[in-house]
């Protein structure tokens, strides 16, 4: 038979050793898992040796009163719960004991019944808060600069531009391949700009079909076509004061963007069957995997909107490039995966790192994300192991020799050496075939490598 799930954990500390028994008696007869203690320094020993979710606690004690006890208990660690119980009466003392951080009071004496019912509503208001509290660290991640993550240069460029203009009213164009980050950049330019607390409103040009994007960007009045059957304010009002994120801008038709181009110059937007235009302050970021500039050449996208959006130019390079940052991200990815599965993983095995650093990673950040994503569902272990891993990335990184040496910063001289060396290698030692397929004589190899006596030849 499977034991009850517990509703949490309560400590009690009354110096009335008999009272705080029954308490506890009390709240285990409620589900609850309950300790008592008649001491309120050892109270604080015991909250630093096990997590507590509530703790309730007589006022009235000797050494150290229950206003101090709470006093202490929510310096240590303020999410604890605490229901102080006064004596009879005594409403100032309840009154300190709610400054000092108390959720609720209880008089002496009481009903068995009332201290559940507190205890009860302290717990929910503790879930409450803690939630809260994840959502607001959740939201800091996602609207701030820490939510880019990495260690590349590239990667410390673009934080620090993105720090640079955060406050600037100028355009923004985000430039990368798909899954590479570009929603996250814009994300951390509103959430480092002046206009935090107004919205971040993305819109995906690519996924809304043609002939709805422009009432979705522009909004629209009723009876403007036929299933206008109400105003419906669009993006750029939504957005009013904050930030608008025009995702995938190089798919937005041409007849849009002359539209778009005329409420970037002139701050003004009009509604889909509209007479009168509306004046909104909103700073937008655009984002496209596509060539705009190619696209300006082939006559698909508008030469002054690619100019009135790229005013900052911001761009993210492959995730392959930056071999530095796969790490940091796998990491950040596994522990966000891990709090979610609620599993106790830790890291990654040194075989499965040097897999995931090995991966060209086509998919780019987004990619990484759901390759982790899917360890943490396989891995049974404390760690992520290569067999936890998708087989693509059994695939091995393709290095380019001269994308390499450039990296390595090699002089000329030094990359003719090194490719003679791979050559030479390549033909078993024999200089005089290696000096032909090279086009050298075949003292230049010797003058590169000496002669020494051993050495392989026709």
């Amino acid at each position: 038979m499977t034991a009850p799930t517990s509703r949490g954990t309560v400590l009690i500390v009354d110096d009335d050793i008999d009272l705080g028994q029954f308490i506890a008696d009390i709240a285990r007869d409620d589900g609850f898992e309950a300790e008592s203690i008649s001491s309120p320094l050892e109270a604080i020993g015991r909250l630093e040796e096990r997590a507590f979710d509530l703790v309730v606690t007589d006022v009235r004690m000797p050494g150290m009163d229950g206003v101090e006890l709470i006093g202490r208990i929510k310096a240590f660690d303020p999410r604890i719960a605490v229901i102080a119980i006064t004596a009879f009466g005594s409403l100032e003392t309840a009154v300190r004991a709610m400054r000092a951080g108390a959720y609720d009071y209880l008089p002496k004496p009481f009903q068995a019944q009332d201290l559940v019912l507190r205890m009860e509503r302290a717990l929910e208001r503790r879930v409450l808060t803690l939630e809260l509290s994840r959502l607001r660290t959740e939201v800091a991640g996602r609207f701030s600069i820490e939510g880019i993550f990495g260690r590349s240069q590239a990667i410390q460029d673009v934080t620090e531009l993105v720090r640079r203009v955060a406050d600037s009213p100028a355009t923004v164009l985000v430039t990368g391949p798909s899954g590479s980050g570009k929603e996250l950049v814009a994300r951390a330019l509103h959430g480092e700009s002046r206009r935090r607390a107004r919205k971040f409103v993305a819109v995906n040009c690519a996924a809304i079909p043609d002939t709805l994007l422009e009432s979705e960007l522009f909004g629209v009045k009723k009876g403007a076509y036929t299933d206008a059957r109400a105003d419906r304010r669009g993006m750029f009002q939504e957005a009013d004061g904050g930030t608008l994120f025009l995702d995938e801008i190089g798919e937005l038709p041409l007849q849009l963007q002359a539209k778009l181009l005329r409420v970037l110059q002139e701050r003004e937007v009009r509604s889909v069957g509209g007479t009168e235009s509306e004046t909104v302050d909103v700073r937008v970021v655009a984002a496209t995997n596509r060539d705009l500039r190619q696209a300006v050449g082939n006559h698909s996208f508008r030469e002054d909107l690619f100019y009135r959006l790229a005013v900052i130019e911001i761009g993210i390079p492959p995730l392959r490039d930056r071999v530095e940052d796969i790490a940091p991200l796998a990491e950040h990815f596994l522990r966000r995966a891990a709090s979610r599965a609620a599993k106790p993983i830790v890291g990654f095995s040194a075989a499965a790192l040097k897999r995931l650093l090995a991966y060209d990673w086509p998919g780019n950040a987004r990619e990484l994300e759901n390759a982790i994503e899917r360890a943490v569902a396989l891995c049974d272990h404390d760690r992520i192991a290569p067999d936890d891993l998708p087989d693509s990335t059994k695939a091995h990184r393709t290095v380019d020799f001269l994308e390499a040496a450039a990296d390595r910063q090699l002089t000329i001289e030094e990359l003719q050496r090194d490719y003679a060396q791979l050559v030479l290698k390549r033909v078993g030692g024999q200089k005089k075939r290696a000096a032909a397929m090279l086009g050298v004589d075949r003292r230049t190899l010797q003058r590169w490598f000496g002669d020494p006596a051993g050495d392989k030849d026709d």
